[in-house]
């Protein structure tokens, strides 16, 4: 489980943000079941070391707060359209016993027969799943075994095998990946002759003889 520290904020509004993120920190908040909105603050460069460690969307975060750690998941991260600063981080407080929908990320293992076998292409059409669990048995992926499949095979969302108590959200009948046919490399034929083109028609001329110039003086 992953862990950062969080303060009280007490200031609000744009202003305030702004002088927060110019000191390094982040404006936040956490809300969930039978809590009031609370809004705090966290370190820039903690919680971007944390974020490039884990999947943002489905690992549960202990935060600590007011001296008490509670068990969160993060919901948003807003960040600067150009700069991809992290503007603002919403965090959900999670309670035992209360599912929550997340995203999975969906990873796929092995190598499929008709790729090893017939020189076929793996396409992955979905690389997240959308589930409801249990906060405390969140899994961080989602793992997914292609070794069968056969050149012209696919696994769809209904065909995944999901660890006990997890209930799938994504519509049933979604693709996940398919196994297609080699791709043909089409290659233009370049002509070996030029190309025909519109030419001139040739006069051919007899030489004129020194007689043929006395005939023409004479006309």
């Amino acid at each position: 489980m992953a862990q950062l520290s969080a303060t009280p904020r007490d200031g609000t509004g744009k202003g305030a943000a702004r002088s927060l993120r110019a000191s390094g920190r982040i404006p936040g908040i956490i809300y969930g079941h039978g809590r009031d909105p609370q809004p705090l603050t966290i370190d820039n460069r903690e919680l971007e070391k944390l974020l490039s460690k884990i999947s943002a969307e489905s690992t549960v975060i202990e935060l600590s707060l007011d001296g008490k750690s509670t068990k969160t998941l993060i919901r948003e991260i807003q960040r600067h359209p150009f700069k991809r600063q992290i503007l603002h981080v919403d965090f959900q407080e999670l309670v035992a016993g209360e599912k929550i929908t997340v995203r999975l990320p969906i990873v796929l293992t092995g190598i499929p027969d008709g790729v090893r076998q017939d020189g076929g292409v793996l396409d992955q059409t979905l690389r997240e799943l959308e589930v409801e669990v249990d906060p405390a048995n969140i899994p961080g992926r989602i793992e997914i075994d292609v070794t069968p499949l056969k050149i012209g095979e696919s696994i769809h969302v209904r065909d995944i095998k999901l660890p006990e108590g997890v209930e799938v959200v994504t519509e049933a009948d979604s693709s996940v990946c398919v196994v297609s046919a080699p791709r043909a490399v089409v290659e233009t034929t370049v002509a070996t002759e030029e190309p025909a083109t519109t030419l001139e028609p040739e006069v051919i001329r007899k030489a004129k003889t020194d007689e043929d110039e006395v005939e023409a003086e004479k006309k």
